[in-house]
Formats: structure tokens, C-alpha cells, sequence
């Protein structure tokens, strides 16, 4: 080796034995170690495990006698890359070392790979700043150190894959991969190879071995988004995973040990699917030992600014931090849509909305024509009112019946009651505010969506009188 390893274009470092061998290791970082198992001082094992210690990237190549099979396929269990069986052929070690190179490689290129995915999706930051969704980050923090299994509940397009990614980067497996898959986009005869992987010729179309998520996902986490979509002819076997860590190949026999963390996420009502019998209740408290509950877009209008410009700024990055990116009323329309896609829809929107303008700040103009109902109530409806006073915004709470300064609570010469004073304190901080709702709900102590709330009750009440 000595001699004809440079030949074949590797620096060769020959050790005499095991004790030699961590001197050099460490004084020089290596790409591969070959060592043999049976040496004086310190064994081969020994050298392989402190070589995992002080270089975790270098790879190890076992060279052991016949007799030692049994202590060479051991060492693969360590995670040694490969052995060699003396007496070795120069053709052999040089495979093995072409191979070790290959994977040193690929392991670069998805580290790269890797860097360039978190710089694009940007880091796992929950944006908003609302009571709902501090105590989601709260909840994240407590749990994401631990190993519980967590389940993310909440509707179509909140964000439950950002809550995975946060728990996971929260974690001590954030240096490990972090592996999604949607339960629900998998074709329902492929869920288990794609889970638990398969060998070769087990079923029609298995031309080679291939390895499953659950191996994938190996000392990181797996995300399994949209559980309660998993066939329940699976959920016995997934069960059985999580309980013993254990999976099998689709046509094999001899089980693999897996080290994964296991992230869950569902939109549909998984107790009600347990009654239905379409979902084991056995599972449900295996995957349900830890639960976060995501808010709705519309219950968390306080963070509208923040999530619109958020958004922009992602799509935009080359934009100044302080440049204004879109108005109040642009805001006002989106905060008085119902967003049955809540972040996802948004995102689609802004996206919209940046393509169709020629320059910032977006606003009203910029939205898709599904919100032209929306920006057509906030216009004056009252002869002589000006576009963004109280009673043009009380007006953009009901499109049915339009309400003016005449719908104040009436000066009748009795007591106000609490309710007709509560709405002349926010028609008044309406008006000195000029229309802007955020000002005004700050103003007054309360938050925008009870500012809504309220805007939409006195409408109601508005249109109730004009019938009567």
C-alpha cells in the first residue's frame, strides 16, 4: 500500500499498528482509514470508534483474515464503509477506495444542496407577532429539545410544515436531515415502499433496492404531513414502528433499526375519524403525545402587516428595509377577506399582486378581481363623506345596506347604553385616525380583529333597523 497507493493517486499514511495510528489521527485529517481488526495495544474497533470521535466525516474500511468474518460484519453495524478479506487484491482496494471517494463527494454536493434549500425557504421564523401565535413559538421552544412525538394540528395552509422545520432546527437532531412526506400525495399501493423501502424484485417494478423514509430520515426527523390520509390497512405497521424502532423492507425478512423523531400533521378532525373507525385510537395516542394547534389566518389579523410584508420582502429580497411595501389600505382589504387558504392564499396573492404592478407599495389595484367586492365597500357611501372615515369603513363591514353618519347611536335625550357608547368611541377614533383601523384598535386597547368584530355586530344591527 505503501508504494502503490501513490501510484494510483492517494497520499498513503502507513501506521504499524493501532497506537500509531491515533498519533496520526491526531495530528491529520483523513478521507479514509483502512484498518485491521486483530493489532497489538489497540485493537481495530478501538482506532475505528476514535476516528469517529475527531473525524465523523472520514471513512473507514476494515481489512480483516477469514476467520474474523463475524467481527468485520460487526463493524459495519458501527458504520465502518466496507471490508476487505486478506489477502487483499490491488484491484479491490482501489474499488473501495474509488467508492469512499464517490460518497465523499456526494455528501458535499448535498450538504451544498442543503445550504442552498435553507437559504431559499429561509430560516424555520414563525412571523406575527399576535398572542396566537407567541404561544405557538412558546410551545415549540418547550417541546423542541425533547424526543416526544408531536402532533401539528390546523387548516389547510397555516404552516404546519414551518412548525415541523422549527421543532426539528429546535432539536438535537437539527444537524441530521429533516424528511417530509405528504401522506396524502402518496398513491396508496406505493405508502408502504415508500415509508419502509423495498428489495429488489418484491413486487412488479422493484428493479433495485431502494431504502424508505423511515431510513432517509435516519438520526433526524421524519414529518409525516397529513396523517389522518394514511390507509388504515398501514396504520398497524406504522404503529409498530414508532413502538419497537424497528422497520422491514417490503420483501424482506430481517428487520432495520431506525433513529428518527416523528413529526405529525392533520387538517381533519382525527376524534371524529376514531369513531368512523378510519383511524386507529391506538395511533393517534402513539403520534398525539404532544400537541400545537395553529390559528387560522382570520384569527390572527394582527399579524396581516407583518405576514404582507414578510412575504414581499421574500419574494423581493433586494428591497431596502425601508421601503414601504404596501398601504393601509391594502391591508384594510385583506384583513376584511376570509382567507379560507389562510397563509398559503396570501402568499398566492402578494405573488399576484407584485407581478401586475410596476412598482411599490402594492395596493387595492394590485389584488386579484376575487377582491373587488372587498375593495368596492370601502369607498364613501354618504354624500360629502370622505373615502376612509368611520362611516365608510362601517359600510365596508356589510355590502348589503349602506350605513352613514345617520347610523350613529341616536341622540334621543336618554342615557347612551354601554353598547351605543362603545360604537361612538370607535366611529370617533375611526375619525381622528383618518380610517386606519390598526391606529385605532391601538388607540382604544383592543385588537384588530375585536375592532372587526364590533364593526360587523353595529352593521348587522344597522341593517336590522333599515329592515324593521
Amino acid at each position: 500500500m505503501r508504494i502503490e497507493l501513490p501510484r494510483l493517486g492517494h497520499e498513503a499514511t502507513v501506521c504499524a499498528d493501532g497506537r500509531a495510528a491515533l498519533v496520526a489521527l491526531e495530528q491529520t485529517s483523513y478521507d479514509c482509514v483502512i484498518v485491521d481488526l486483530d493489532m497489538p495495544h489497540v485493537g481495530g474497533l478501538d482506532v475505528i470508534r476514535r476516528v469517529r470521535e475527531v473525524s465523523p466525516d472520514t471513512e473507514t474500511v476494515v481489512i480483516t483474515g477469514k476467520s474474523s468474518h463475524e467481527t468485520a460484519i460487526a463493524a459495519l453495524r458501527e458504520g465502518v464503509f466496507d471490508y476487505l478479506t486478506k489477502p487483499c487484491k490491488l484491484a479491490e482496494i482501489r474499488a473501495v477506495l474509488e467508492r469512499a471517494r464517490k460518497k465523499r463527494e456526494l455528501t458535499a454536493r448535498l450538504r451544498a444542496l442543503e445550504t442552498r434549500v435553507r437559504r431559499a425557504e429561509g430560516d424555520a421564523r414563525l412571523v406575527g407577532s399576535s398572542p396566537a401565535i407567541e404561544r405557538v413559538r412558546q410551545l415549540i421552544a418547550r417541546v423542541g429539545p425533547t424526543e416526544s412525538a408531536v402532533l401539528v394540528r390546523g387548516e389547510t395552509g397555516t404552516g404546519k410544515e414551518l412548525v415541523a422545520r422549527a421543532i426539528h432546527e429546535a432539536s438535537g437532531r437539527a444537524s441530521g436531515p429533516l424528511v417530509a412526506v405528504n401522506c396524502g400525495a402518496l398513491p396508496e399501493q406505493l405508502v408502504e415502499s415508500e415509508l419502509f423501502g423495498h428489495r429488489k424484485g418484491a413486487f412488479t417494478g422493484a428493479s433495485e433496492h431502494r431504502a424508505g423514509l423511515f431510513e432517509v430520515a435516519d438520526g433526524g426527523t421524519l414529518f409525516l404531513d397529513e396523517i389522518g390520509e394514511l390507509p388504515r390497512s398501514l396504520q398497524p405497521r406504522l404503529l409498530r414502528v414508532l413502538e419497537s424502532g424497528e422497520i422491514r423492507r417490503v420483501g424482506e425478512n430481517e428487520p432495520i433499526r431506525v433513529d428518527c423523531r416523528i413529526v405529525c400533521a392533520t387538517h381533519r378532525p382525527l376524534e371524529e375519524m376514531i369513531t368512523e373507525g378510519a383511524f386507529r385510537e391506538d395511533l393517534f395516542f402513539r403520534i398525539n403525545t404532544f400537541e400545537i394547534r395553529l390559528p387560522p389566518l382570520r384569527e390572527r389579523l394582527d399579524d396581516m402587516r407583518e405576514l404582507t410584508e414578510h412575504l414581499v420582502r421574500r419574494l423581493r429580497p433586494q428591497l431596502s428595509p425601508a421601503s414601504q411595501v404596501v398601504t393601509d389600505d391594502l391591508l384594510e382589504a385583506l384583513a376584511t377577506y376570509p382567507w379560507r387558504g389562510n397563509i398559503r392564499e396570501l402568499a398566492n396573492v402578494i405573488e399576484y399582486a407584485l407581478v401586475v404592478s410596476d412598482a411599490l407599495p402594492l395596493n387595492c389595484d394590485h389584488l386579484p378581481e376575487r377582491f373587488a367586492t372587498t375593495s368596492s365597500r370601502v369607498v364613501p357611501l354618504a354624500t360629502g363623506t370622505p373615502a376612509g372615515t368611520a362611516a365608510s369603513l362601517v359600510a365596508a363591514a356589510s355590502p348589503v345596506v349602506p350605513v352613514g353618519r345617520e347610523d350613529r347611536p341616536p341622540d334621543t335625550g336618554r342615557p347612551l347604553s354601554l353598547r351605543e357608547l362603545e360604537m361612538q368611541a370607535i366611529l370617533e377614533g375611526l375619525d381622528r385616525n383618518e380610517g386606519n383601523k390598526a391606529r385605532t384598535a391601538e388607540e382604544l386597547g383592543i385588537s384588530i380583529k375585536t375592532l372587526y368584530n364590533k364593526l360587523n355586530q353595529y352593521s348587522e344591527e344597522s341593517v336590522e333597523r333599515a329592515v324593521s
